[in-house]
């Protein structure tokens, strides 16, 4: 029989310093998505944190990884409140904060020809529960084309384009901590877009495609004010991060704001 082994990480710590986070990273674990519009098994990497009292030596990060299974195999970012708490009181911690990003599809159909196909995403789910209050941060990012301007009116002919990356993130609290649905984000996104970029592309697409892109000019700064457009007209706080990866220059052309709605008086 196993003699009662200690628990180091449960002693006492004499040096009084409190620590703001400390915890796992980098954890692949297989989850199942699901936010009630799309539904998609896959590979996410989690990242869990805790805050550690002055007095406490370490944490149980074995107990992280438990968390993980036995509230985190099936991600639905409308319950992860519940997840949280449930997370929170395995780890006896009043201020826990995880992470998770995985790649998720969404079914697009080309402009002329109407060929299907996945196009993916990056998606950043990362959130907090500090004394109970709950927030979350959605992040998706996708590639869309942007043509620019400036070419377009100097040229004779033609005008260079390139792919963006754009990061779209928005921010929610308590019962409200989901606002926007994935694919709803990656629409914004395309949206705002000189023209979407596309999985499967014949050659009436790509007539389509490019002429649409010559049709609306933008810059990194259009993308970025129209998108926000967007996202104020829904009301809700975000922030934006656009990387044009520029075609004809040495270097890229980037973006970033955020917004938050005025609080009523």
């Amino acid at each position: 029989m196993v003699s009662m082994l200690p628990d180091i990480q449960a002693g006492a710590d004499e040096r009084g310093i409190f620590i703001n986070e400390v915890g796992i990273s980098g954890l692949r674990y297989p989850v199942t998505f699901s936010d009630g519009e799309v539904t998609q098994a896959g590979v996410a990497t989690f990242g869990m944190t805790v805050a550690l009292p002055a007095d406490q030596r370490g944490t149980h990060m074995s107990r992280m990884v438990q968390a993980i299974e036995n509230f985190l195999t099936v991600v639905d970012p409308r319950e992860l409140h519940t997840a949280f708490k449930s997370a929170a009181k395995l780890l006896a911690a009043s201020d826990i904060r995880i992470t998770l990003e995985l790649p998720v599809g969404t079914r697009v159909v080309s402009p002329s020809t109407g060929s299907g196909g996945y196009q993916v995403h990056d998606v950043r789910l990362s959130g907090r529960l500090f004394d109970d209050e709950f927030s979350l941060r959605t992040t998706v990012t996708t590639d869309v084309t942007t043509l620019c301007p400036c070419s377009k009116a100097i040229s004779d002919y033609g005008a260079h384009n390139q792919r963006s990356s754009v990061a779209l993130s928005v921010f929610g609290e308590a019962d409200d901590s989901y606002p926007v649905r994935i694919a709803r984000l990656v629409q914004l996104i395309r949206d705002s877009s000189s023209c979407p970029v596309y999985p499967v592309v014949k050659r009436p697409d790509e007539r389509a495609i490019t002429m649409a892109a010559y049709d609306n000019p933008k810059f990194v700064e259009d993308l970025i004010r129209d998108l926000s457009l967007s996202c104020r007209e829904l009301g809700i706080s975000h922030e934006i991060l656009v990387r044009n990866i520029e075609s004809i220059h040495s270097h890229d052309a980037v973006a970033r704001l955020g917004w938050i709605p005025p609080r009523e008086p």
